[in-house]
């Protein structure tokens, strides 16, 4: 199932969010899924950056779509 918003819309919320201090690098879609790569800035607080991103992902209603993956 996809998400119940368009990719985009969530891109460019994640975007206006951490424009500051993040930037997304990549997204792609596809077989009813898509992925959107968010860079966070190096020295970030990594807690509060997930914390904010559930919040804003739950807002959005997408929250039980996404996974993560964090790599250093």
């Amino acid at each position: 199932m996809g998400l119940p918003i368009d990719r985009d819309e969530v891109e460019e919320a994640l975007e206006a969010a951490f424009s500051l201090d993040g930037e997304v690098m990549g997204a792609g879609s596809g077989m009813g899924r898509c992925h959107l790569d968010l860079e966070i800035a190096e020295g970030s607080d990594r807690t509060a950056v997930l914390d904010r991103l559930r919040a804003l992902l739950s807002e959005l209603g997408v929250m039980g779509c996404a996974t993560f993956n964090v790599i250093d």
